[in-house]
C-alpha cells in the first residue's frame, strides 16, 4: 500500500495525476524507481493513442538569448484552448525554445530531411572509409551508423534534451502529452543567429 507521502513525492517529481501515481506505486509494490518507469511506460502508451487526434490550438513562443545574437520562434500545437493556456504548456514551449537555441537542430524529424541532403552525407561518409580495407557489408553498416548518428544530431525530435541526456525531445513531448492528457505537436520552428 502506497503512503500519501510517497504519492505526493512521485506526483511532485513527475507531474502525473495523484490517481496514476497511486496505481503505479501499488503496481511496483512501493518501489519508487519502478513506479517512475511504469508511469513513463504508461505515458508512451497514452502518447501513441493521442497522436492520431488533431491539435488545432497552439501558441507561438519566442526566445531571444540575452546576448541578442540568437533567437527562436516555435509553433507548438495542442488540442484544446484549456491546455494552450496552461502553465505546463507554456513551460514546454519555453524549454523547447531554449533547446533549439542551444542545440541548433536543422529539421524537425528525419522525415523532413531531403533525400538529396542525405545522399550527400552518405557520399561523404563512404568517401571517408572507402580505403579502410573492410568488406562491403561492414562499410555499409558503418555508413548507416554514421547516418543514424547524424540524424540524431540534426533532427529536433531525435536530439537528447539538454537538461536530461537520458531523454530525447520526443520523450519530453510524450511526457507532456501524458501530463496534459492531449496530443501536442511541434508544427515548425526557426532559429536565428547573427
Amino acid at each position: 500500500m502506497a503512503t500519501i507521502d510517497q504519492i505526493r513525492e512521485l506526483r511532485e517529481q513527475t507531474g502525473v495525476s495523484i490517481i496514476e501515481c497511486k496505481k503505479a506505486l501499488e503496481e511496483s509494490n512501493g518501489d519508487f524507481e519502478k513506479a517512475r518507469e511504469i508511469l513513463r511506460k504508461w505515458g508512451k502508451e497514452l502518447a501513441n493513442k493521442k497522436s492520431s487526434r488533431e491539435a488545432k490550438q497552439g501558441i507561438i513562443e519566442a526566445y531571444v538569448h540575452p546576448n541578442k545574437k540568437v533567437g527562436v520562434l516555435l509553433d507548438l500545437h495542442c488540442e484544446t484552448d484549456f491546455a494552450k493556456k496552461s502553465d505546463d504548456f507554456s513551460k514546454l514551449a519555453h524549454e523547447l525554445c531554449l533547446h533549439i537555441a542551444a542545440m541548433k537542430p536543422l529539421f524537425l524529424s528525419d522525415a523532413d530531411i531531403p533525400e538529396n541532403f542525405l545522399a550527400g552525407e552518405k557520399q561523404i561518409y563512404s568517401e571517408q572509409i572507402k580505403d579502410s580495407g573492410k568488406p562491403e557489408n561492414i562499410l555499409n553498416q558503418i555508413v548507416e551508423g554514421k547516418l543514424k548518428k547524424y540524424k540524431e544530431q540534426v533532427c529536433l525530435l531525435e536530439q537528447f534534451w539538454i537538461k536530461d541526456d537520458q531523454k530525447t525531445i520526443r520523450d519530453l513531448l510524450n511526457d507532456y502529452i501524458a501530463k496534459l492528457g492531449e496530443n501536442i505537436t511541434i508544427k515548425s520552428f526557426t532559429r536565428y543567429e547573427v
